[in-house]
């Protein structure tokens, strides 16, 4: 069964990959009061963003496997899912190109402000301008700026990729050193070096304990006021307060992000008050190509642990 479905599947994909396996029950989604009791008969339970704590797990006997429909499965206690004997899987690969095209998105529109500008010349400001050109600030160029990636998984390496295509130099940091990329113009660094050197600093790494909130005062105080914070991993990566006032005082150039701390996102977020930040309501990865791999991925996951050989398992 499947507990929040409707944003992998407002009505524009399908379910039928996963039908063969049995019984599908699918909610559009599930408050917390509510997880035991719709769950509680069921043997696999798919979840996008609803939490399976430790409590709940508890209280689903004939529980057998956890299928997160994600690539991240912070919402799930892998632990307790572990002591019940129950494997939980994930979708690791899906979304590669949608993310990345995403994360572009954001660092053009910072770059262009095609948004504004279009605003403006509906707002008559162009045709009042003594100029046959107009901007409400300048273009910035990429090419021989710096990108530096933080965790360089399947998502960052293709971020990295296209900003080699772009001309630009990549530095990389966090997790373990994959082997060095086949363009020019890459360097390995650690964090703090590269948020000091880099001209556009994008996330890419899973939250963890370690790293909840490593995004604070102090890294962001070395970063470039020319420079550019992307964020498409997870909003509890950054101190959102630190980097609203460092925007606030005009000691970051800009910054986009996908992905907040408390999502959707609360009307006292700082990131709402401050200028030249963009943010967009986690919608990286939900195209319907990546949706629908997402899908079928799901659906070799449920096979493979029926015929007794569980994959991408992460307990």
């Amino acid at each position: 069964m499947v507990l929040d479905g409707y944003t992998l599947n407002p009505g524009d994909n399908s379910w039928e990959p996963l039908r063969p396996f049995g019984c599908l029950t699918v909610y559009d989604r599930t408050p917390p009061q509510l997880v035991v009791e719709r769950a509680r008969d069921a043997e696999i339970v798919l979840t996008n963003k609803t939490v399976l704590d430790a409590e709940t797990i508890a209280q689903l006997p004939r529980l057998q496997l956890i299928c997160v429909l994600a690539t991240g499965y912070n919402i799930v206690d892998i632990a307790a899912a572990r002591r019940r004997g129950v494997p939980v899987v994930n979708v690791p690969e899906y979304g590669t190109d949608s993310v990345a095209q995403h994360t572009f998105a954001l660092l053009l529109e910072l770059c262009h402000r095609v948004g504004v500008h279009d605003r403006l010349v509906h707002e008559s400001a162009w045709a009042r301008a003594p100029d046959f050109c107009f901007w409400h600030m300048p273009p910035v160029e990429l090419r021989g700026l710096a990108m530096g990636i933080v965790g360089f998984g399947r998502i960052g390496q293709r971020v990295g990729e296209i900003a080699h295509a772009f001309g630009m130099r990549v530095f990389a940091a966090g997790g373990r050193r994959r082997p060095t990329p086949p363009y020019g113009n890459f360097h390995w660094l650690d964090i703090p070096e590269l948020f000091a050197l880099a001209d556009v600093v994008s996330l890419h790494c899973p939250l963890t304990a370690e790293n909840a909130g490593f995004v604070n005062r102090e890294l962001l105080a070395r970063m470039k006021p020319s420079a550019f914070l992307l964020n498409t991993a997870r909003g509890g990566l950054v101190d959102e307060q630190a980097l609203a006032d460092a925007l606030a005082a005009g000691r970051l150039a800009g910054a986009a992000l996908d992905v907040v701390s408390a999502e959707p996102i609360r009307p006292d977020n700082p990131l709402l008050r401050v200028p030249n930040c963009i943010l967009t309501p986690h919608m990286a990865w939900g195209s319907l190509a990546a949706r629908r791999r997402l899908v079928e991925a799901t659906a070799k996951n449920v096979a493979a642990f029926l015929e007794g050989r569980p994959v991408n398992v992460v307990n």
